[in-house]
């Protein structure tokens, strides 16, 4: 194999920062070949000891590293790091994510290490001269019944074995080696772990890497050797796509179902959900939903942080799900409050100047294009992520209504149709729609960034539910330039609009819909690959194995990550929106009969159904059915405290877009499928 494989450590309490051979520091460490071609479905196996030969005991962090000669390497570590992260890009910005570049200047370094939980799988992978390398193993160590320590593998006789620690990962450009010419570029797997040059807990949120601790590091004592297994990666590849087989692979390795909570179905939690946002966070006068709902502290009643927003944070994604709640439920209440919801945004919204929607409501109550998000973009104007999330979920709204109830409702076709077609004339000769459009002229402003999929999305759900073909050669060459541009790179950046193009999970989402629309259009062959595809981008966010936790409330509830999607490199906590692709994965499963999507597809639902109060309080706060967005699976993560100062691994209020993400998937193809069977 053309790898190059060394051993480095550093001791606890050692003088500096740097790592030295494992031998300096009295370890002695081994490897050998096993198993396996290094192919997708047969990595090679990597057996390694490590022993400490001293005759004091040991503590510290070990690092194994796989070292390949570099050209352009592009690292992909899942939910942490795609490519670069964009360190090609200028750095002056204010929001602040890992980036991989051979000169350090926060927030960019030629090197990092991270917690093996903060992966949402136990990888890392370098795309180099059209070859795919990498490795997996495992994210921590047990200790078994009969004293064995082990990296956990989820095999069975690893059943019951005690929680010891994580280990962690690291990657490098720019290394050298004794004896070689060149540079090379490394991945690592850690005994003990740092979050280093820097711990990124969000985008504003940034510590200096800690020194060595009790809890970080590894403990060896004088003369004990412990043995672990890298399954290893080396075949060659056209794109970065090729990632997909391997990624398969891990998961097959690892997978854990999520947990099933006694009575749950898929009915019950779409009930339990879809009441309390009509329950709980209906505002009247508003005509809306709040965006928050947070219990007093006194206990009589709830604060409301309304957030008016006509997509993405609040509105449609949230009024739209509510609705197919209540045709699935048979709830009249509750469905004239979607549609009052829906008929409201759509009349007060529309920009006669620019033939766009605005998206939110002013401090001086007027529409307009300053949300929260607004001291977060680079450039002020329309978000086409809303606008063209709006005219989608519009178009969802009308089928549902019709095929359901047969009543028609023009007005929201015709204003779907109107967003459709003025965006359609700002697509760029790329066939890039913008992601900001002129809040005077509607011109499109600025580009490069996934967040204008939206209009692609919706033109492609227009065409497929009306018939008009008029744009189809036009919409089918911009989901040609998506595909090359982002996701046969595996490093769709720009969907939300708070993060610096930082890459991200919601930005695929769009382009997911866009082409299973497409797809039942023309029946093209070429986009169930691009679907293919795009899927295996996206479950590279999505956790398939359940990560230790020990902060409350996730932790003592034995919540499952499995199932649940990191946002992004910038913002790292799952969050639910991922859930609303459940149709889309069934779709594709339909298609191609391939059980790993389908096998996808059911930890999301179990997922969703798992994540709520299912009883007022579940989560130390709320009502039955609120659900929060941010949910911590890492201690590197945590902001919230409760009332005494502790930590809590989630927020304390009920938000409606999340809960309105979870009810999505729910109400869709899997209310009939045997996933609501759970």
């Amino acid at each position: 194999m053309p790898l190059q494989i060394r051993a480095l450590a550093r001791t606890l309490g050692q003088e500096g920062e740097e790592y030295c051979p494992a031998d300096a520091c009295g370890l002695s460490v081994r490897w050998g070949w096993g198993e396996g071609d290094g192919s997708p479905g047969a990595p090679r196996a990597l057996e390694v000891s490590v022993r400490n030969d001293a005759a004091e005991d040991w503590r510290g962090v070990v690092q194994l590293q796989l070292l390949a000669r570099q050209e352009a390497p592009r690292f992909f570590l899942p939910g942490f790091l795609y490519g670069t992260n964009g360190g090609e890009r200028p750095l002056s910005v204010p929001h602040e994510f890992p980036r991989i570049r051979a000169a350090r200047a926060r927030p960019a370094s030629p090197w990092w290490m991270m917690q093996a939980n903060r992966l949402a799988a136990p990888a890392a992978f370098l795309y180099d001269g059209g070859r795919i390398r990498g490795f997996s193993a495992g994210p921590y160590w047990v200790r078994t019944a009969d004293g064995r320590r082990c990296a956990w593998t989820n095999r069975p006789e690893e059943a019951g074995a005690d929680f010891e620690r994580f280990a962690g990962y690291a990657c490098a450009v720019d290394c050298t080696l004794p004896g070689e010419t060149g540079s090379f570029a490394a991945l690592g797997y850690t005994l003990g772990y740092e979050n280093a040059p820097w711990h990124f807990i969000q985008a504003h949120r940034v510590w200096e890497r800690a020194p060595l601790s009790e809890e970080s590091t590894f403990p060896l004592r004088a003369g004990e050797e412990v043995s672990f297994c890298l399954a290893v990666w080396d075949y060659p590849a056209q794109a970065e796509t090729a990632l997909g087989g391997a990624l398969r692979a891990v998961y097959d390795r690892y997978h854990q179902s999520p947990r099933v909570i006694g009575g749950m179905s898929v009915p019950r939690a779409a009930a339990d959900l879809a009441e309390a946002l009509s329950r709980d966070a209906w505002l009247e006068e508003e005509q809306c939903y709040s965006g928050f709902v947070r219990e007093r502290a006194d206990g009589k009643g709830f604060d409301y942080n309304k957030i008016p927003s006509l997509a993405w944070t609040n509105g449609l994604p949230v009024a739209v799900p509510v609705l197919a709640a209540a045709l699935r439920l048979g709830r009249e209440e509750m469905r004239a409050q979607a549609i009052a919801c829906i008929d409201h945004l759509i009349s007060v919204s529309r920009n006669e100047r620019s033939g766009l929607p605005y998206e939110t409501v002013d401090a001086d109550g007027r529409p307009g294009v300053r949300g929260w998000w607004f001291d977060g973009m680079r450039t002020p104007g329309h978000a086409v992520y809303l606008s063209g999330q709006a005219a989608f979920y519009a178009l969802k709204a009308w089928r549902l209504e019709r095929e359901q109830r047969s009543c028609d409702h023009p007005e929201w076709l015709a204003f779907a149709r109107g967003i459709v077609r003025r965006l359609a004339r700002e697509r760029n000769t790329d066939g890039e729609y913008p992601f900001v459009c002129s809040e005077q002229t509607g011109a499109g402003l600025e580009y490069d960034a996934m967040g204008g999929c939206w209009a692609l999305a919706a033109a492609a759900c227009y065409c497929a539910l009306t018939g008009d073909r008029e744009d189809l050669d036009g919409l089918l060459a911009s989901e040609r330039h998506y595909y090359r541009a982002y996701v046969r790179r595996m490093e769709c950046y720009g969907g939300p609009l708070d993060t610096d193009k930082a890459v991200d999970s919601e930005g695929v989402l769009s382009y997911l819909r866009a082409v299973r629309y497409l797809h039942t259009v023309t029946g093209a062959p070429e986009l169930l690959v691009h679907m293919r595809d795009a899927l295996e981008y996206e479950f590279s966010f999505r956790f398939g194995y359940c990560v230790p936790l020990h902060v409350p409330p996730l932790g003592r509830l034995g919540w499952s990550t499995s199932g649940g999607s990191i946002t992004s490199v910038a913002n790292p906590h799952i969050h639910p929106m991922s859930c609303t692709v459940t149709d889309e994965l069934l779709y594709y499963a339909e298609q191609t009969g391939d059980a790993y999507v389908r096998s996808r597809a059911r930890d999301t639902v179990l997922w969703g159904c798992q994540t709520y109060n299912t009883r007022a309080g579940e989560y130390d706060y709320g009502r039955r059915g609120w659900m929060s967005e941010r949910f911590c699976y890492s201690p590197g993560l945590l902001v919230e405290r409760y009332p005494d100062g502790t930590p809590a691994s989630t927020w304390f209020a009920l938000m409606s877009w999340a809960a309105a993400s979870v009810l999505e998937g729910l109400t869709g193809a899997v209310w009939e499928a045997a996933a609501a069977e759970l």
